[in-house]
């Protein structure tokens, strides 16, 4: 798997912190309650600690750029469906969404910065 680039805080987060940068990379699974809420749960916790902690705006703006990528790459995979492919892809865009989410919530839960491979960046 690729490694992608993490970055380095000049503090040490706290618990609470790494709790509510857990909570981002968790709150993503409500979107198997709700439409859409994978990523309106993330944006939800984002907007109401991103100006308490910069460790919780980093892993809040990660996890929703990841999210917005995914709904894209799902919209093109519901297109491909035409030709079936789209249901394998969407088969292992399922498959790796599941495997870096948890990958991204046990970074946050060391207190450890990481960004998510093929990720657009359009929350700045």
């Amino acid at each position: 798997m690729i490694e992608a680039p993490s970055e380095e805080l000049p503090y040490d987060p706290g618990p609470d912190e790494r709790n509510w940068a857990m909570f981002c990379h968790l709150s993503v699974f409500a979107g198997l309650l709700f439409p859409f809420g994978n990523v309106i749960a993330p944006l939800v916790l984002w907007l109401l600690k991103r100006r308490e902690s910069a460790f919780v705006d980093f892993h809040g703006k990660e996890v929703l750029n990841f999210q917005i990528t995914l709904l894209l790459g799902f919209a093109v995979c519901w297109v491909l469906t035409l030709v079936i492919i789209g249901l394998v892809l969407m088969v292992v865009l399922a498959l790796a969404a599941l495997v870096l989410t948890i990958i991204g919530l046990v970074r946050a839960s060391r207190g450890e910065c990481w960004r998510y491979p093929l990720s657009l960046r359009l929350v700045s």
